[in-house]
């Protein structure tokens, strides 16, 4: 093992102490031999190299993350731009007039005076509101009966919810159509009155049924979502126990839990009973989408309008069902702390 000589101790073992006269050889009889001299490591310089490869290292990790941050900044950019290129164009449609070079609000001005769109408007929103009760009519018992007693047919029932998705609504209303003329040779019977009532141009009765098969794979999703967040059966069990009947037990105990799945089913439905222009259409009904082409003939400004108008609403009322949720979400949780 190397050891660190210096001239005190050479000087000690060449003096009087070191046994013989000043001088003289060392012991062993050998030649005098120098031991090396083993220079210490310079400690003062190694913090500063390390200092300097922390930096160089946090400039290489500060440098990864500001490309990462470039990528983000330019794909979200781009999203930007193919998500809101369309509608702000077609702002800028519905306000400039190029031959005028004016901007203008008319279009917007002139909605509420259009032909039919306020009766097309009330029609819609009643035909949305009459699919959403009837389609959770039907969905929440089943899928509650199906989750407390039946689990083994959830499967088979999600099937049958995912069915409108490869339907095409063109068949759909093919099919419809040749179910409605069955009645139209026997006047007087209760099917051509039955037929009659679901026809009636003024609120056609057959549209909520045909739009709740078509919204029934959304809304069955959205309320199994709601299902799978809560515990049904500790809820129904300590509900039952304390001497409630079924019917307080899905008022007052289930509905207020599975309020976060129908408000997004509600929406969706809502969603797609405003856009829905094939049924609607091959069926003879004048709902607001069919309305919106239809008047799109002769002017090109105000339908467009009137679309954005509609995307605008849906957005806030998804924003307010989200800020409901949101809500319940906090008082649930300031409850339970």
């Amino acid at each position: 093992m190397a050891r660190l000589v210096t001239g005190e101790v050479a000087e000690d073992r060449g003096g009087p102490e070191g046994g013989g006269p000043e001088g003289a050889a060392p012991e062993g009889g050998g030649p005098d031999r120098a031991m090396p001299e083993i220079a210490a490591p310079d400690r003062a310089a190694s913090p500063g190299r390390a200092v300097g490869a922390r930096w160089s290292a946090r400039g290489g990790v500060t440098g990864r993350l500001s490309r990462v941050r470039w990528w983000r900044a330019a794909i979200l950019g781009v999203v930007g731009i193919y998500l809101l290129g369309p509608l702000v164009s077609a702002l800028w449609f519905t306000v400039y007039n190029p031959r005028l070079r004016e901007f203008s609000l008319a279009p917007y001005g002139q909605l509420f005076g259009a032909s039919g769109f306020p009766a097309s408007v009330r029609m819609t929103f009643l035909l949305a509101l009459t699919t959403i009760a009837l389609e959770f009519a039907l969905l929440v018992p089943a899928m509650v009966a199906i989750r407390l007693r039946l689990p083994r047919l959830r499967g088979v029932v999600e099937s049958i919810a995912m069915v409108p998705l490869v339907v095409s609504p063109v068949a759909l209303t093919a099919g419809v159509s040749s179910v409605l003329g069955w009645g139209l040779n026997d006047q007087g019977s209760w099917i051509f009155r039955l037929d009659a009532d679901l026809q009636s141009q003024s609120f056609p009765l057959i549209l909520p049924f045909v739009y709740a098969i078509l919204a029934l794979p959304f809304a069955f999703r959205a309320l199994d979502a709601g299902l799978r967040a809560v515990d049904l059966k500790i809820l129904v069990e300590a509900s039952r126990g304390l001497g409630a009947s079924w019917p307080i037990v899905l008022w007052r105990v289930l509905l207020p839990n599975l309020r976060a799945g129908m408000l997004s089913g509600a929406v969706l439905t809502l969603a797609l009973v405003f856009g829905e222009y094939t049924v609607a259409s091959i069926l003879g009904f004048v709902p607001f989408a069919v309305w919106i082409v239809q008047d799109g003939q002769g002017s090109g400004q105000l339908p467009i309008a009137v679309s954005l108008l509609s995307l605008l609403l849906s957005w806030a009322v998804l924003f307010l069902v989200s800020f409901l949720g949101g809500r319940r979400a906090a008082a649930v949780t300031d409850r339970s702390s």
